[in-house]
């Protein structure tokens, strides 16, 4: 694995609607893998292994963290207000160094509640709760320089170094960069398959899986298989029912999360696929959340979709955390099924 381009996905900013940067990293590495890539109206970029007359299977990663927009500019001070995108945990959101986007490059700024410090805070005061809203970015610059810079609109992301700690890695958005890692180390691993193999990466997930929509569509697969994190809260506090996953249990194979309800011949297909190849996985079912499987499901007249999952703690932080042998597992069990998956019965009596 090379894991100096995980940590260039993961480091790279990229909020819904902005994936340019990513798309361009993503292209670059299937460029010579595939046979043809595309980019639809709404930026999902589609590269194709053509197969003619072979099962269509379209692999879903989506290309977007969550992150902010800039809704106002201070002109004295210069703080920035910001207007959310994706689901943010305020808890997760103090003292966080950010990355503002401007046309004329990246500023590094601070994220910070506008709420008293406990120094001078009034027992009333310490009782707040800081929510999203109460949040800005202090650039350390004049109102009027911030005001030529920055513009309304501009992205605003987490700005944390992917490192390695024991036996993990850990980064911001390694939702979802690390399933577009995946995605590509497998296709590099495949050289013959069954199935014309449509490896998207999609735009706009964290708002609401509009990119696998549109680009499940415009691909109208057989077969769908979509990559992401999933809870891995195998940690003090939260007790081992309600645990999701657990990091290093090998990668997840979902059975329903919010969004959709696997294929159930395609779960079967993948835990027999993984048996036999000696690759270590576990169970999902997520209570809340999905992925881009719960819109490529709806497409056309339905598509058999299932999700591979990494299991990650600290999910929708700037400390994300997976086990490398988790990641391992992922890309090892997506090329098997890239190879093989052609041959599953998934007709549903």
């Amino acid at each position: 694995m090379t894991i100096e381009l995980l940590k260039e996905l993961c480091e790279m900013p990229g909020i819904p609607g902005r994936e340019e940067r990513l798309r361009a990293i993503v292209r670059r590495e299937l460029s010579g893998l595939v046979d043809e890539i595309q980019v639809d109206a709404l930026g999902n970029l589609i590269a194709v292994k053509r197969n003619p007359g072979a099962p269509k299977l379209m692999i879903a990663a989506h290309m977007d963290e969550i992150g902010f927009v800039v809704s106002y500019i201070d002109k004295e001070k210069g703080w920035l207000r910001l207007v959310p995108l994706g689901g943010h945990d305020p808890r997760n959101m103090i003292s966080q160094r950010v990355l503002v986007s401007t046309a004329g490059g990246d500023l590094p700024g601070i994220l910070f509640p506008g709420l008293k410090p406990p120094h001078i805070a009034s027992e009333e005061d310490r009782k707040k709760q800081p929510q999203v809203s109460d949040f800005f970015v202090d650039l350390g610059l004049p109102g009027s320089v911030v005001q030529e810079k920055v513009n309304i609109g501009d992205p605003v992301t987490l700005l944390r170094e992917f490192v390695q700690i024991g036996d993990c890695y850990s980064s911001k958005a390694l939702d979802d960069r690390l399933a577009l890692y995946i995605m590509i180390e497998a296709m590099r691993r495949t050289q013959q398959s069954g199935f014309e193999v449509y490896a998207v990466a999609t735009v706009q997930e964290e708002i609401g899986l509009r990119g696998a929509l549109t680009s499940g569509f415009g691909v109208h697969p057989d077969v769908g298989i979509a990559l992401d994190v999933t809870l891995a809260v195998d940690i003090p506090g939260v007790p081992e029912h309600e645990q999701v996953t657990k990091l290093g249990g090998g990668t997840a194979i979902k059975i329903l999360d919010s969004s959709a309800i696997s294929h159930p011949k395609l779960t079967a297909y993948l835990r027999t696929l993984a048996g036999a190849q000696g690759i270590k996985w576990q169970h999902e079912i997520l209570p809340r959340g999905g992925t881009d499987a719960g819109a490529m499901q709806r497409v056309h007249a339905g598509v058999a979709v299932g999700t591979l999952s990494t299991p990650t703690r600290y999910i929708h932080s700037s400390v994300e955390m997976v086990h490398k042998d988790d990641v391992e597992a992922g890309i090892a069990l997506l090329a098997a099924f890239v190879r093989e998956g052609h041959a599953a019965d998934l007709a549903l009596e």
